[in-house]
């Protein structure tokens, strides 16, 4: 290999800091291990983590490429030894732990997944992490089953918009959380019912909307200033996954008697700190779940707004300012 195929372009953080650190430069360019495919990335999508990553306050997994990316799409170009499902010039996309803004990444085979001729790159890569983060939440640890009723806040969010058509799909009643510009969305996408967080408390219209039973299941990303709400508002047995506390993590003035009356059970979770073969399981189990629907058109990737990889301090600062619903996505080849 020369010295030039030896290099590639990626955006690289200079520093912690804001939206202006991301910069276009030159790096080494992935190996692909045994059992890893590189890929030509065509597109990524940015997700909150990065926001972090980016700040210092979120760093790579041990062993993970430190570039920010968490998902990609792309051409396979290149392969490690023992690599058997797939071969090279075939389209996939996926979940990795880091290295998604460049123009090559690596991907391990089992999180590869084969891309549907009907998607493109960028709605491809608007999948991974979104829809194994709300498959992970409402079915392996919310256990949603058909008839009970979900309150999803975020809803416009990129998981958000994943969490409402994986759970219509099993046959559930949705309420969502979102600013009133983007209700329309959640509703297309099938949510029954739509609270405007910014009116006010959301609890007394979940109740009034379920006649006093509440729901059985909340997903959560803002975190303390929804936690007296979200307990409120879940029924007997009922379940709060926490998913992220973008809102802060502090919990003032509560009492825990209110978990023990309602046998609840609060369950935090993050994806991309799980095991190897934790995430493997995940994505077999919902492509399984969910490819033959993406197929169908029955599930549909969200795309909010494509930017060009070199304007990716832009698509940060538009992230940050909560514009968008659904994913955002940087278009690099």
């Amino acid at each position: 290999m020369s010295e030039q195929d030896a290099i590639m372009e990626a955006i690289v953080c200079t520093s912690p800091g804001g939206p202006e650190v991301l910069k276009l430069s030159t790096t080494a360019k992935p190996k692909p291990a045994p059992g890893q495919l590189l890929v030509q990335v065509a597109a990524t999508a940015l997700n909150r983590a990065d926001l972090l990553q980016r700040e210092g306050k979120y760093p790579a997994p041990t062993g993970a490429s430190e570039i920010l990316g968490l998902e990609i799409a792309g051409t396979i170009v290149g392969m490690g030894v023992d690599c058997q499902r797939f071969a090279l010039g075939e389209e996939v996309f996926g979940l990795i732990p880091g290295g998604g803004y460049a123009a090559f990444a690596v991907i391990d085979e089992e999180m590869a997944v084969a891309k549907p001729a009907h998607l493109s790159f960028e709605q491809a890569a608007a999948i991974p992490e979104v829809y194994l983060t709300a498959f992970q939440a409402l079915k392996w640890i919310g256990e949603l089953r058909a008839g009970q009723t979900v309150l999803i806040h975020a809803g416009a969010s990129g998981v958000g918009t994943a969490a409402i058509q994986i759970a219509k799909i099993c046959g559930a009643t949705v309420i969502v959380t979102a600013s009133k510009e983007k209700h329309a969305l959640c509703m297309q996408l099938g949510a029954d019912n739509a609270i405007d967080y910014k009116a006010g408390p959301f609890e007394h219209e979940v109740m009034m909307i379920t006649q006093s039973l509440g729901v059985d299941i909340v997903l959560d990303f803002i975190g303390g200033p929804y936690w007296h709400q979200n307990i409120a508002c879940l029924k007997l047995d009922g379940t709060l996954v926490l998913l992220a506390s973008m809102g802060g993590g502090k919990v003032n003035d509560f009492d825990l008697r209110s978990i023990l009356v309602k046998r609840l059970k609060v369950h935090g979770s993050t994806l991309r700190s799980r095991a190897l073969a934790y995430q493997t399981k995940l994505t077999e189990e919902f492509s399984a779940f969910g490819m033959e629907l993406f197929e169908h058109g029955r599930l549909q990737p969200v795309v909010d707004k494509i930017f060009n990889w070199k304007h990716a301090a832009e698509a940060h600062t538009y992230m940050e300012a909560n514009k968008n619903a659904g994913k955002i996505i940087l278009k690099i080849q």
